[in-house]
């Protein structure tokens, strides 16, 4: 069987400025930050850290309460963004059984913050039993269980954790699977909700999270700037639909963008310290895979965390694979602006690539300031760049445990 080509026909998102896709995209152009002082007064104690928290969203007002009684924050974050999406794309959000739909959905944490409150019940407050909605709450399949459910989508019905790579490596094989003729339309992307006590505490003792007080938490996340001191946790889904083309075509869709190429690879060398190799071979396949060249590629949306170590190493990679032209690659890290959503990180950073292309504008790396040499080697968007004529994107996602994975975006004629 000839492979099929897979159009992105809809995007879904919830963040912190709200769900309208095109506002959150001019925003992003225009550089504005997301990330503010976020307060837990969770017990043992407060804190307060830079981070990337959906004040305005109220999933009970959405869904209604009786549905989210079910649902922990991650999945209604994921339910909502990914209906949007569905809808935005023109089709039925009925029950209708779809057997020719499918979910594929990201996150890296999943439900952990209901164990983690429920373990502090138990422990601090003396409490003998859990809720016995514990485990279908905090399940990392809740959310593609429920985008299925809600949507009735009976083809496969997967969750990929593959920690900062999770939605990237979702919306990879869902178009894996569309392409190989294994399913017509798949929902996917990614969700996280990680803003709890012993979560946010953990990253602190990894030393990683970027400081900031009231007045600078707006800047913490500086990519590839010299006084970078981290990132900033964020929380937040983001979803496409993937669809076959011809079907796509047949039924009138709005094709946003085509999604050519995945790659996939393992760095296999050390759990949080990423190596140059496997990001190479990752953005070569993704590359290889779609047909493309590395003089197609007029935009990367880098993974971008900040990390005094991560940043010069995707850059190396870069160069590596675009040699003599990586000094005119327009790239930038938009986690700058929107935090890291750590398992939806690959979905709204593959939404902001297919917008890229569509509108034929890129984003900027916030608060970059002050480039470390390090980083030095590709063309660094400082403010928005407009008519560039892009006619491809790659999205990067690098996780811990070494696991790579990029998205390659070919651009649609523009009306």
């Amino acid at each position: 069987m000839a492979r099929r080509r897979v159009a992105v026909t809809g995007l879904g998102l919830v963040s912190p400025f709200g769900r309208d896709v095109d506002d959150f995209f001019q925003r992003m152009l225009a550089g504005e930050s997301c990330v503010r002082l976020y307060a837990s007064h969770e017990p043992p104690k407060p804190i307060a850290t830079p981070a990337v928290h959906c004040d305005g969203f109220d999933g009970p007002a959405i869904l209604g309460k009786a549905l989210t009684a079910t649902m922990d924050r991650f999945s209604q974050l994921a339910t909502v963004a990914g209906m949007d999406a569905w809808r935005n794309a023109g089709l039925a959000t009925d029950k209708t059984p779809k057997p020719d739909c499918g979910v594929a959905w990201g996150t890296g944490v999943g439900g952990m913050p209901v164990f983690d409150r429920g373990f502090r019940d138990m422990w601090q407050s003396g409490k003998e039993r859990l809720s016995p909605l514990s485990v279908v709450l905090g399940m990392n399949n809740a959310a593609a269980s429920h985008l299925a459910m809600q949507l009735g989508l009976g083809n496969s019905c997967l969750t990929y954790s593959v920690a900062c790579s999770s939605a990237a490596a979702a919306i990879g094989e869902a178009f894996r699977r569309i392409r190989e003729g294994e399913a017509t339309v798949m929902l996917t992307g990614g969700g996280d909700a990680t803003l709890s006590y012993g979560v946010i505490r953990a990253w602190e003792a990894m030393r990683v999270l970027a400081p900031g007080d009231e007045h600078s938490a707006h800047r913490a996340c500086r990519p590839f700037s010299r006084d970078r001191a981290g990132l900033v946790l964020g929380e937040g889904a983001a979803a496409l639909v993937l669809e076959d083309w011809d079907h796509a075509v047949a039924r009138g869709a709005p094709i946003l963008a085509e999604l050519a190429g995945y790659g996939a690879t393992c760095d296999h060398s050390h759990l949080v310290r990423p190596h140059k190799d496997g990001q190479v071979r990752a953005i070569r396949l993704a590359l290889q895979d779609g047909g493309l060249a590395p003089g197609d590629v007029g935009y990367v949306n880098a993974h971008g965390t900040a990390t005094p170590e991560g940043d010069p190493i995707e850059v190396e990679a870069l160069r590596e694979v675009f040699g003599e032209l990586a000094e005119a690659l327009p790239v930038s890290a938009t986690k700058s602006l929107h935090g890291h959503l750590m398992g939806a990180a690959g979905a709204i950073e593959a939404l902001i690539s297919v917008l890229a292309l569509q509108q034929d504008a890129i984003p900027p790396t916030g608060h970059l300031d002050d480039p470390d040499p390090a980083c030095n080697g590709v063309r660094h968007v400082t403010t928005a760049l407009r008519g560039t004529g892009a006619q491809a994107a790659l999205s990067n996602s690098f996780a811990f445990g070494g696991s790579n994975a990029v998205l390659a975006f070919r651009a649609v004629e523009r009306p």
